[in-house]
């Protein structure tokens, strides 16, 4: 089962239909793709590329990188994307710790791989011609990409994905979110990360759809294209972006028919305010690297703010005890475990991780803190290391965080903690303030005191014009704990 001859299998009856529209309206058809990918194909395989080998690349997002994606599931090779942001010695640590028979980037970080090409080259020697390529069967256990986890905490970890992984969520996704060939993806997503690359990519090619395919997110493009779209996939900042803009519009997206959200926490402020401008509600979901995705809000059925939804059609979820593993009843907050399709193999060459990462039952440990409700909704309340314990007593900062965040005069919010002299740690809030809003440390201290015990209120308020996120838009809380590690000194 190779996952690009499945994604040919459901291309659409007339190979005309475009595939990939740029913001200029270039279209890309389905046939000139297949084409294109074979001729990519065949040059791996040229350039000593064999089925198993990692093609490791670093590139800008491009038409000409994601069709790179696709020609190496043709060829039975491992796909290795990197954020374009890494420095030449992040690059080399992942090209040592993979060995990618090609590295396809700039020649000169390419040490740790057998060769390196720079994108333009290996475009330039395969040129859009009628080209024919045979797809390299796979089995569903083998691996079509490794994705590294983004290492906030030691060493980069590559999850292994196989073929079958991708598949199977990607064709969940399809049926959950009602997708067509009649849809247009809205896509300003990066494509080195399985929300652009797997979720927005893969679910367009099963549909047979098409997608408008923007190199970045660029706030004038996105109100200028969304009249053509019929759906948008993005990251909280995004939404936050689009409701800064008069000119967005319920009219504007009158006939829009999906909005998602993924990547990062999106506050239940800002769902609620997406709501009353526009009447979408976002569909949020949640996914992890090594899982792709879990859980979904419904399509037809309550989207709830501040909830993930339920479990998607054959995953398993259950809340565990983080010290002792052990099952926690409804509505008790314990570490997130996942168990299905979509989880990925383990961690390339990392067998203890990989071993530390699941239960002898096949359940995935997410490290992410969350529970259940009784009608089966998740709700996430932050990363295991991100949970404060301040004189003893547990705050998780999802709560903190939603509670400031609903406070006339805020924008956003990050909720940390701090080393406390008395406590441990003391609760840490770094909040963005609405334009013109005079707010201070005080007036958010006074607000918070009927809605939070006294415990989980912040000790130290921080006002900042932006807050640190990696290229998802996910909020770098490693940073911030860095920043305000004297929040508590002696002043």
């Amino acid at each position: 089962m190779n996952l690009y001859a499945l994604f040919r299998s459901r291309f659409p009856a007339d190979p005309a239909a475009p595939f990939l529209v740029e913001p200029d309206g270039t279209e890309l058809s389905y046939a000139a793709m297949d084409s294109v990918t074979a001729a990519f194909a065949a040059r791996l395989v040229e350039l000593g590329v064999m089925p198993g080998d990692r093609v490791a690349v670093q590139a800008e997002k491009s038409v000409a990188a994601l069709i790179l994606y696709l020609a190496t599931l043709r060829a039975g090779a491992i796909h290795l994307p990197l954020n374009p942001a890494y420095t030449a010695a992040e690059v080399r640590y992942f090209l040592e710790d993979a060995e990618p028979a090609l590295f396809v980037g700039d020649p000169a970080s390419g040490a740790g791989a057998k060769r390196a090409e720079a994108l333009e080259a290996l475009t330039a020697l395969a040129p859009p011609a009628e080209n024919r390529f045979e797809e390299v069967p796979s089995s569903p256990d083998d691996l079509a990409a490794i994705l590294y986890t983004s290492g906030t905490t030691g060493r980069s970890k590559g999850a292994m994905l196989t073929h079958a992984n991708l598949a199977s969520n990607a064709e969940t996704l399809r049926e959950a979110w009602r997708f067509t060939a009649a849809d247009r993806l809205l896509h300003a997503l990066p494509i080195f990360h399985t929300h652009g690359l797997f979720v927005a990519t893969n679910v367009t090619l099963l549909a047979g759809g098409a997608m408008i395919f923007l190199p970045a997110f660029d706030l004038d493009e996105i109100l200028r294209l969304l009249p053509r779209a019929t759906a948008m996939m993005g990251v909280p900042t995004f939404y936050i972006r689009l409701l800064s803009r008069r000119d967005f519009t319920r009219e504007l997206v009158g006939h829009m028919r999906l909005f998602v959200s993924g990547s990062a926490p999106l506050s239940a402020e800002t769902h609620r305010a997406f709501e009353e401008r526009t009447g979408h509600a976002i569909l949020e979901r949640y996914g992890m690297t090594e899982t792709n995705m879990n859980t979904s809000n419904p399509y037809e059925g309550p989207r709830v703010p501040g909830s993930v939804g339920p479990p998607l059609p054959g995953v398993e979820i259950r809340i565990a005890d983080l010290a002792s593993g052990a099952e926690l009843p409804s509505g008790e907050v314990g570490v997130i475990e996942i168990r299905g399709p979509n989880v990925c193999k383990g961690y390339w060459r990392m067998p203890d991780k990989t071993a530390e990462a699941f239960r002898d039952d096949g359940f995935f440990i997410s490290g992410d803190l969350g529970s259940v409700d009784e009608a089966g909704y998740v709700r996430i309340v932050g990363r295991d290391k991100d949970l404060i314990i301040t004189g003893g007593l547990n705050v998780y900062p999802a709560e903190v965080e939603a509670a400031i965040e609903a406070l006339p005069g805020v924008a956003e919010c990050a909720v940390i903690g701090a080393p406390h002299p008395d406590f441990g740690e003391g609760v840490v809030a770094v909040v963005i303030r609405r334009a013109g809003v005079g707010l201070d440390e005080a007036r958010i201290g006074t607000a918070l005191v009927q809605g939070l015990a006294s415990y989980k209120r912040p000790k130290r308020v921080f006002f900042v014009e932006a807050l640190p996120r990696n290229a998802m838009g996910k909020v770098q809380k490693n940073v911030l704990r860095d920043a305000y590690a004297d929040a508590f000194a002696e002043r």
